[in-house]
């Protein structure tokens, strides 16, 4: 079945009467795009940010805020944008202030395939560094040229391995994947570092981020590559800001990855050791051009020895002791 998606135009007064007037005509899911929540957004992570794209930036502020809804493109769909058009119109006359926007609508056929697949032809197995070749769950590779299978699915913000800061890790790490090696990811993500090292033969890894939904995210991709609970565990939560979550961390890892950005690695570096073992390494990545020389002074001022310094386009990465 194909499928007509339908723009609303509103403001965020008016989100709350349309979420009303779709759901009295029998529509239960939609998509909610706020100009609003963008502003928020950028206030609220703006630690975490060393570089913002200006013109997405302009971009997003030009949008208005809009509701999507998909109906069956068939008669019955039809009847129900007719319904649903009809009641915009009389929202809007009761909307004497003019508060809720616009209230028209646009549409757009989206057909089945591109629905369920369209995107998905943009992310195609890739090689990185001399071991891996990184490929997500619907692609098959049939020669990988000796490389090993890191699969990985895309999931909301989380990477797949293609961004250079994480290539560079991934690179970075493969020198030191033993039996014996215990790894911790500090802003884990998709888990795609971790799992990385567990293909490579580590013992262990341990995850954390600070977004809610990595766990899930990490272990699913976890179990993709044929890894279970026994060897990685994901924890969410502020590193920084929170003592007991350090502690149930642990300690005495041999290998400690943080690929983040510089406005976090500059405080969590100093405290990194506490989890490190003797003779430890720890890679630090997301260090954008102009803030290398920065990070670097604050990761030597807290005891660590720069072994190696990559750099990729725009992007630097520490490989430390």
């Amino acid at each position: 079945m194909d499928w007509r998606e339908v723009t609303i135009y509103t403001t965020t007064e008016g989100i709350g009467p349309v979420e009303a007037l779709l759901e009295d005509n029998g529509v239960e899911g939609y998509v909610l795009e706020d100009a609003a929540d963008f502003e928020e957004f950028l206030k609220d992570t703006e630690i975490y940010w060393d570089y913002v794209d200006e013109d997405l930036v302009r971009e997003k502020r030009a949008q208005e805020t809009c509701l999507k809804i998909y109906l069956p493109d068939s008669d019955e769909g039809a009847k129900q944008y007719a319904d649903i058009r009809a009641a915009l119109e009389n929202l809007k006359a009761r909307d004497e202030e003019h508060a809720w926007g616009r209230l028209c609508t646009e549409t757009a056929l989206t057909r089945q395939e591109d629905w369920e697949w369209g995107w998905k032809q943009y992310f195609k197995p890739f090689p990185v560094g001399r071991s891996f070749m990184i490929k997500p769950s619907w692609e098959t590779v049939e020669d990988p040229q000796g490389r090993r299978i890191l699969e990985i699915d895309p999931a909301s913000s989380f990477g797949t391995g293609s961004h250079a800061t994480t290539r560079m890790c991934l690179a970075a790490l493969e020198k030191y994947c033993s039996p014996e090696t215990t790894v911790l990811d500090l802003g884990c993500g998709s888990g795609i570092l971790g799992i990385g090292s567990l293909v490579l033969g580590c013992r262990s890894c341990v995850g954390c981020d600070i977004d809610p939904k990595a766990p899930d995210v990490a272990m699913s991709n976890a179990a993709l590559n044929g890894i279970g609970s026994d060897r990685f565990r994901v924890y969410a939560g502020d590193i920084i800001g929170d003592a007991s979550l350090r502690r149930e961390l642990g300690s005495e890892y041999q290998l400690v990855l943080a690929n983040i950005v510089s406005d976090v690695i500059i405080p969590l570096s100093g405290y990194v050791r506490q989890f490190m073992a003797e003779g430890a390494v720890f890679i630090c990545s997301g260090i954008i051009e102009g803030r290398q020389d920065e990070v670097s002074a604050v990761l030597q001022k807290n005891g660590f020895e720069i072994v190696t310094h990559y750099c990729e386009e725009e992007w630097h990465c520490f490989e430390c002791r």
